[in-house]
């Protein structure tokens, strides 16, 4: 009989427990044991009496897959998405439900990618989380290409990237410093320089577009101002995807252990054994891949009238309720490992996500955009831009000395708000009016027509 406390493995149809031939012996993930943080221990004794091995298999995956995390209370939007679209609900409807049905989905890919790591060793798995670590992201930009919603493309990741340097960061450093009042809270500062380092690179990469674009705008025609920003984007795109190449061989070969997450024997964390068989997580993860591509393109669909009716512009739902709702699940386990005084988890979370947005997914989508024959640049706009410097900015002065405290969660909390704030009161004709100005394409601006 499967007891709560003993690992087990499904393996044809049959529970068989999982011993040391069975296990990779390999360093958890920062991303992997902050989204575990929001995961349930399965209790199999009842499942495991069925008598049919099909079914008892079947049963034991839906238990640890669907069943198996704290935000399975949040699955059943998921269906009532597809109906609302399927019956003709109000459009706001669909993008709400969608937004909610996404977030137990990104939680349940990271499991599914750590699941597939036991058998895969750390290497590939870590390859694995790397591409999947952001999938909902990166669904939802592709899909808005293929729409040539650029400006949904944009806001949205750059919002990712925000979100985490200072919302999920800020959070994680103000609560992680109230519950610790009376000790100093301590972090590996090498991981934070080599993640702001490449941050570093990436603002570079997205601010010089900008500049170019006014430079050669005032020495020849828009035209060819525009053409020429485009092709130092490709360009720039081209040099931020191999310098994350060479992060990649730095995380996972050369110097691994500064990105391995340190377990005490206090983390009461599920998860930390294989719970079911290779090609049934490969199968799941298949179908919650398919799932997240089915309510992003909802999302996608409906997000203009979203914002007609909610009365919030397009840029402040892409840039802030997008981010939040999609990396719910990631972002509260980065605050409680915060408030178990593990800073060096909450700063891999947050750092890594933020790094592999700005130097993998954005620069990925200006290839797939150029390879669907859709003008998409680095330019995002001087506000855009400048509020993007400045977090980065802000996050490496915060983490500069290897201790943190509530003060210093608290400024880039504010700071978030500012910048919230900023989009809430933007508007989107204003948005408009200054797109010619500052070398943004004619398609970019079709979505954002009154």
């Amino acid at each position: 009989m499967a007891s709560q406390t003993e690992p087990w493995l499904m393996e044809n149809g049959t529970l068989k427990r999982l011993t040391k031939e069975h296990r990779h012996g390999h360093g958890r993930t920062a991303h992997n044991m902050s989204s575990s943080s929001l995961r349930k221990k399965s209790d199999l004794t009842l499942v495991s009496k069925i008598q049919f091995g099909c079914l008892r298999k079947f049963c034991i995956n839906l238990q640890e897959v669907i069943l198996g995390t704290k935000l399975s209370i949040l699955f059943p939007a998921i269906p009532f998405a597809i109906v609302a679209h399927s019956f003709g609900f109000g459009r706001p409807w669909i993008f709400a439900l969608s937004l909610l049905g996404l977030t137990p989905l990104a939680e349940r890919v990271s499991f599914l990618t750590e699941q597939i790591a036991y058998f895969t060793g750390p290497t590939v798995g870590g390859l694995l989380n790397a591409t999947c670590g952001n999938a909902t992201e990166l669904i939802i930009a592709i899909l808005a290409l293929t729409q040539r919603k650029i400006d949904v493309v944009k806001y949205s990741l750059l919002g990712s990237v925000l979100s985490n340097l200072l919302l999920v960061l800020g959070t994680s450093l103000f609560c992680g410093g109230i519950a610790n009042l009376r000790r100093e809270q301590i972090y590996d500062r090498r991981q934070a320089d080599v993640n702001s380092l490449m941050l570093m690179l990436s603002l570079l990469c997205h601010l010089l577009p900008l500049l170019f674009g006014y430079a050669a705008s005032s020495a020849s025609s828009a035209s060819t101002a525009a053409a020429s920003t485009l092709h130092l984007s490709r360009a720039s795109s081209i040099v931020m995807l191999s310098a994350y190449i060479a992060y990649l061989v730095f995380q996972l070969w050369t110097h691994r252990q500064l990105f391995e997450a340190e377990e005490g024997e206090d983390d009461d964390v599920p998860g930390e054994e294989a719970v079911i068989g290779f090609w049934s997580a490969f199968a799941w993860l298949v179908g919650m891949t398919l799932l997240i591509a089915l309510l992003s393109e909802y999302v996608v669909n409906t997000i203009e009238e979203a914002s007609t009716t909610w009365g919030l512009s397009v840029s402040f739902l892409s840039i802030i309720l997008l981010p939040i709702v999609g990396n719910a699940a990631e972002h509260a386990g980065a605050i409680i490992f915060a408030f178990k005084n593990k800073l060096d988890i909450s700063l891999g979370v947050a750092l890594g996500s933020a790094t592999q947005i700005a130097l993998f997914v954005i620069p990925l989508c200006v290839i797939v955009a150029w390879t669907m024959g859709v003008d998409m640049d680095l330019n995002f706009n001087i506000m855009e831009t400048g509020s993007l410097g400045l977090a980065i900015i802000a996050t490496a002065f915060t983490l500069q000395d290897g201790t943190s405290h509530y003060i210093k969660g608290l400024v880039l909390l504010l700071c978030y708000i500012i910048i919230a704030a900023c989009f809430f009161v933007s508007k989107t004709q204003e948005d408009n009016n200054n797109a010619p100005n500052l070398g943004l394409q004619s398609s970019n601006q079709a979505i954002f027509r009154a």
